[in-house]
């Protein structure tokens, strides 16, 4: 990429949530808790997974590379912003906004296939458990997740390839803590109707459907479970209830600001903190850390080591415990999905 001929600009500013210093240094303290907490609790859940034969199942699996996306959805923005909560001025490079885009965009891509993937796991295992094990064998669930980052890495490629070509002249101010792909095109010195479609068409509709896939597939669950077992219907109602509304709170914020790119609202860049920050720590909390059988492994877990060669071993354990797993009634009741 030839930078000076396409863009005079060589930075960008960023003009971070607040301006006051006093809030800034509160927010430095604040958002350093949070992400060590996402770090920790997310890399203690994906060790917790590898080091438990018990947890190699389908579920676990899924959940411990949400976990690890979750990491990587955290760490595209949130140091910086934290750094730049001590700087004066909140500066980046062309070359490290155009990174910031990508990784935004394959992360939050790749993130949302992998919660369709988990939604498809349950509807198997409630919907359809003599026929689980098939469904849901050990090349299967690997499939589904290379398949969320390839979906992740190519819907990036498709918004990156026409941003990195727009001439930037100036001004060169992002009104939020990261570049992100809705304001960072307004400022190019073009007519940017098209991208803005293409980016509506792309990013927007890839979170409406997803949305709607997850909602459609917990509702099926809610009704299975319901013709199945009273007695699981109120653990299923709240168990689904915690997980829409930490579904909500990752897709409300991206279907807001990607949905309806030709508005530019103060609100976008506080939005943009519930995908960024807050889903990643909630994610763990509501699918992982509520269930008995990974606090257990917790407690299991200090008193022994993970073995370089276990990551290995889990493959392989998958392919065993799928097949152990498949009535409706223990999936449910044992909290497997909760």
């Amino acid at each position: 990429m030839d930078q000076e001929n396409k863009s005079g600009i060589t930075e960008f500013v960023l003009l971070s949530l607040s301006g006051s210093r006093e809030l800034q240094l509160f927010y430095f303290a604040f958002f350093t808790l949070f992400y060590l907490a996402i770090v920790l609790g997310n890399v203690l859940i994906v060790f917790t997974v590898i080091s438990d034969p018990a947890l190699h199942t389908p579920m676990y699996f899924l959940l411990s590379n949400l976990s690890f996306i979750d990491v990587c959805l955290s760490t595209f923005a949130t140091p910086k912003m934290i750094v730049d909560f001590l700087m004066e001025h909140k500066t980046i490079s062309f070359e490290g906004c155009m990174a910031q885009i990508f990784f935004l965009h394959v992360f939050a891509g790749g993130e949302m296939m992998l919660l369709v993937a988990m939604a498809y796991d349950r509807y198997a295992a409630i919907c359809r458990p003599l026929h689980y094990a098939a469904i849901m064998s050990v090349h299967k669930c690997i499939g589904l997740v290379v398949g969320s980052w390839l979906i992740g890495v190519l819907h990036s490629l498709s918004q990156l390839a026409f941003t990195v070509n727009l001439p930037f002249c100036g001004p060169n101010k992002v009104d939020s803590f990261f570049c992100d792909l809705p304001l960072v095109i307004k400022l190019a010195c073009t007519d940017t109707y098209n991208l803005q479609v293409l980016m509506l068409s792309d990013s927007g509709l890839m979170a409406m459907v997803s949305f709607l896939l997850l909602l459609i597939s917990y509702i099926i669950i809610l009704v299975t479970v319901k013709r199945h077992s009273s007695t699981g219907m109120a653990k299923a109602r709240a168990t689904l209830t915690a997980h829409i509304t930490v579904v909500t709170l990752f897709f409300g914020p991206c279907i807001f600001i990607y949905a309806w790119p030709f508005s530019n609202l103060p609100v976008d860049k506080l939005l943009s903190i519930f995908y960024t920050v807050f889903t990643p720590l909630l994610n763990p909390l509501i699918y992982t850390l509520r269930n008995k059988e990974v606090i257990s492994a917790m407690q299991k877990l200090g008193s022994r080591q993970v073995r370089p060669g276990q990551l290995s071993a889990m493959i392989h354990s998958c392919e065993d415990n799928f097949s152990k797993k498949r009535k409706t009634h223990f999936m449910v009741n044992s909290g497997k999905w909760a």
